[in-house]
C-alpha cells in the first residue's frame, strides 16, 4: 500500500494512546482525518481542537461523506468488536482495513526505524530516543505511548525520513516493523492470555531481534540470550553507565561508549531502571552519529512520561505519585525508586489490578511486590478487554498478600481512605482508570495541606 495516494485516513477506537499518535501523524502530514470513539476523553478532546472530526456513537451515518471513497485509510484499534457497524460497513465495501501495526510496519518500512522493545520501558526509553533525537536536529516523528512532558503529546515531531516507535509485543504487533536500528529493555512473562507460555514470548522477541541483520544496531542486556549490544548499569558492558551518584536532585553518572566516556550527564527521573531506559536511548542515539553534547542536553532536559513516577504533589509535608505500573517487575520498580528517594518515611501503596489473566498468572509475584509497601489499598480488578473469571478478585490477591497493612476499597471511598492514612508518601498504581481518578485525589489531598 502507498500511503502518498491515500488522502483520508479513518480510526476506529480513534482515542487510544497508540491510535491518537498516529492520527495525528497522518494530520500532520496533510491527510484528512476523522474517526470514532466510544468514549470522551483528554486525548480525544485534544485531537477534535486540532481539527479532527470524532464522534462517540457507533453510527454508520455519521462517517463524514467524504470517507467514502476509494483512497481511504481504515485503521482499527484491536479493542473494537468484531459486530462494530461502521468497521463491518467498511469491510463490507473492500475499503482498506489496517491494524494499528500493519500501518506502522509500512511507515516505517519507508523511513529509518528506530525500534523499542521490551515487556518493560518502551515508552520512557522511546520517549528519551525521541527527544534526543528532536533535539539534535534530526528530521524525526517519535510515536510514543504516553504524554511527554516536554511536549505535552505523544507525538515528537514531524519528520518524514526517521522514526522512532515503540516495538509491542503485544499481538505480537512488533513483527510488522522494519527496525533499521532497535533495543530489546526486558522479555518478562507478560500477555500470556495471548501466548499461553514465556516461552512462546520468549521466541517472539527472538523473531523480532531477528529483523536487525546487523547486530551491532541491536542494544540488549546482558541477561538476555540474544546476540547484540550489551547495556549496563554499573556492570561490565559495551555501553557501561558507572559512577552514578545523586546531585541536586537528579542522577548525575558517566557513559563508556566503545570509543568514549561521557563525563557527568544530568539525568532527573528517578529509580535504577529508569538509568537503564536512559542508557539503552543514548547508545542508540551514539550508533545513529547523534553528537555527545546534543545528547547531554537532551538527557538533561528531558522531563518525563505523565503517568510514569509521575510527581502530582511534591512538599515537605506529603509527596504524591502516580504511575502506569501493571506488572510486578514494574512494581518493583516504583518501590526501589520511592525508597531510594524517601528511605526514612511511611509509603501507602493504592494498586488497581489490571485485567484477570493478568492477576491470575502473576497473583504470587504481585502478592510480594505489593506486601514491600508499608500500606497497601485495593481497588477491584479492572477488566479491560475481558470477562471476569471465577474466583480471580481483588480479595483473592489480598489474601496471598503478607503485609498486615492492606485494605480493598471501592472507587468511592478511596479518597476518604487515602485522607485518613498517616503515610507522608502516597503512590497510585495501575494501568486501569485509576489515571482518572488522579486529579480528585490530588486536588482532596491539597485542601488538606
Amino acid at each position: 500500500m502507498n500511503l502518498n495516494q491515500i488522502h483520508n485516513v479513518y480510526f476506529i477506537g480513534i482515542g487510544g494512546i497508540g491510535m491518537s499518535n498516529l492520527a495525528r501523524y497522518f494530520k500532520n502530514l496533510g491527510k484528512q482525518v476523522s474517526g470514532y470513539d466510544k468514549t470522551p476523553s483528554a486525548l480525544t478532546n485534544e485531537l477534535i481542537e486540532s481539527g479532527i472530526s470524532i464522534h462517540f456513537e457507533d453510527s454508520i451515518d455519521l462517517i463524514p461523506t467524504d470517507f467514502y471513497v476509494e483512497n481511504t485509510l481504515v485503521i482499527i484499534t484491536p479493542a473494537v468488536p468484531k459486530a462494530h457497524s461502521e468497521w463491518n460497513y467498511f469491510l463490507e465495501r473492500d475499503f482498506q482495513v489496517k491494524k494499528r501495526a500493519e500501518v506502522l510496519g509500512i511507515i516505517t518500512k519507508d523511513t529509518f526505524c528506530f525500534a523499542v522493545a521490551g515487556t518493560h520501558g518502551k515508552t520512557t526509553t522511546s520517549g528519551i530516543l525521541g527527544h534526543i533525537l528532536y533535539e539534535s536536529g534530526a528530521d524525526v516523528t517519535a510515536f510514543i505511548g504516553g504524554i511527554v512532558e516536554n511536549y505535552n503529546s505523544n507525538l515528537i515531531g514531524n519528520g518524514k525520513t526517521v522514526t522512532v516507535v515503540e516495538a509491542d509485543e503485544f499481538d505480537r504487533s512488533f513483527l510488522h516493523l522494519h527496525p533499521n536500528i532497535a533495543c530489546i529493555t526486558s522479555m518478562d512473562a507478560d500477555h500470556l492470555d495471548i501466548y499461553g507460555t514465556s516461552e512462546a514470548i520468549e521466541e517472539s522477541f527472538v523473531e523480532f531481534a531477528s529483523k536487525v541483520e546487523d547486530k551491532s544496531k541491536l542494544f540488549i542486556t546482558k541477561e538476555l540470550p540474544l546476540e547484540g549490544i550489551t547495556c549496563a548499569v554499573n556492570e561490565e558492558a559495551i555501553f557501561k553507565a558507572f559512577n552514578v551518584r545523586i546531585g541536586n536532585g537528579s542522577y548525575v553518572f558517566d557513559v563508556q561508549t566503545p570509543t568514549e566516556i561521557i563525563k557527568d550527564l544530568y539525568f532527573g527521573l528517578p529509580g535504577k531502571h529508569n538509568l537503564m531506559n536512559a542508557l539503552m536511548a543514548i547508545a542508540m542515539a551514539n550508533i545513529f552519529g547523534t553528537p555527545t553534547d546534543a545528547i547531554a542536553s537532551a538527557i538533561k532536559s528531558f522531563k518525563g512520561i505523565k503517568r510514569r513516577f509521575s510527581y502530582q504533589i511534591k512538599t515537605d509535608k506529603l509527596v504524591y505519585i502516580d504511575d502506569y505500573a501493571h506488572h510486578p517487575t514494574e512494581i518493583n520498580a516504583v518501590h526501589q525508586a520511592v525508597r531510594e528517594l524517601y528511605p526514612s518515611q511511611k509509603v501507602l501503596a493504592i494498586f488497581q489490578p489490571h485485567l484477570f489473566s493478568r492477576t491470575r498468572d502473576f497473583a504470587d509475584d504481585f502478592a510480594k511486590s505489593l506486601s514491600a509497601f508499608d500500606e497497601v489499598v485495593l481497588l477491584d480488578i479492572y477488566p479491560a478487554r475481558e470477562l471476569p473469571m471465577e474466583g480471580i478478585n481483588s480479595q483473592w490477591l489480598m489474601d496471598k498478600m503478607t503485609n498486615n497493612h492492606k485494605k480493598i476499597v471501592s472507587k468511592s471511598d478511596l479518597i476518604s481512605t487515602i485522607l485518613a492514612s498517616d503515610a507522608t508518601v502516597i503512590v497510585t498504581i495501575g494501568a486501569g482508570d485509576i489515571g482518572e481518578l488522579v486529579p480528585s485525589i490530588k486536588k482532596a489531598i491539597n485542601e488538606t495541606l
